[in-house]
């Protein structure tokens, strides 16, 4: 598969499943209605891993921008490649909201709260408040990043490796990964620490025909575009500083 097919596809059904919890959570009279942050955070963290399981063996599934430009500044991945592989993630994170969205359609025409119909493409904070929204994510991105960065890999015998990072790494680690920060720090802002992940699926939200749609809040948008992609740096320049 070629790698920025594969980013697409693996980006797509990574928002598929996570806007699908988010609509299966919150919308009114469907299956899942009335559930928590620890559904939210399985599905999201169970998302990751079907993404990488696909992605993996043909373009490292990156499916953030924000580890692509973290593996780019450690010089683990092509600055080259990285425009092409970011553009890929936004388009299937579009896709995917898009495909959730028509999914979940019944239940958004039945919902009268505009609040509600929003959440599955993008991010909102609990408390408004821009600067600790934007240091939450910051932080969120930064042990995401950290954490791939030191786990490229464990030796088996003398020379074998088996590489295990967000992308090269066995899908189940990364899961975990995503699911203990999502646990952990995701009550502030929703957790997006994927840029590709809110800013697609909130243009997805604003083009849509969704019924009493309301606002985008594009106002907010640059918290989880900016944040992870600064935490991303911060990690980068911890790990080139500490040391591999």
């Amino acid at each position: 598969m070629n790698v920025y097919l594969a980013e697409l596809i693996g980006t797509g059904l990574l928002l598929l499943l996570g806007s699908g919890v988010v609509a299966n959570m919150l919308l009114p009279k469907t299956k899942g209605h009335g559930g928590g942050i620890m559904e939210i955070s399985t599905a999201w963290a169970l998302a990751v891993y079907v993404g990488v399981v696909v992605a993996g063996p043909y373009s490292g599934a990156h499916l953030n921008p924000a580890v692509t430009i973290g593996l780019a500044l450690t010089g683990q991945f092509e600055w080259a490649m990285a425009p092409g592989y970011i553009i890929a993630q936004v388009l299937g994170a579009m896709i995917g909201v898009g495909i959730a969205w028509l999914f979940y359609k019944d239940h958004y025409d039945a919902s009268d709260d505009a609040g509600l119909k929003a959440a599955p493409f993008g991010t909102s904070p609990a408390i408004r408040n821009l600067p600790l929204n934007f240091f939450s994510e910051v932080v969120g991105t930064f042990v995401l990043i950290l954490v791939i960065l030191y786990n490229d890999g464990v030796e088996i015998g003398d020379s074998n490796k088996t590489p295990i990072g967000m992308g090269s790494l066995g899908a189940i680690p990364v899961a975990f990964l995503v699911w203990v920060i999502g646990l952990a720090l995701g009550g502030t802002t929703g957790y997006a620490i994927n840029p590709a992940r809110d800013f697609g699926p909130r243009l997805m939200h604003s083009i849509l025909p969704i019924k009493d749609k309301g606002s985008s809040d594009w106002g907010y948008s640059w918290v989880p575009v900016l944040g992870p992609i600064v935490g991303a740096a911060l990690a980068a320049g911890l790990y080139l500083v500490a040391g591999s």
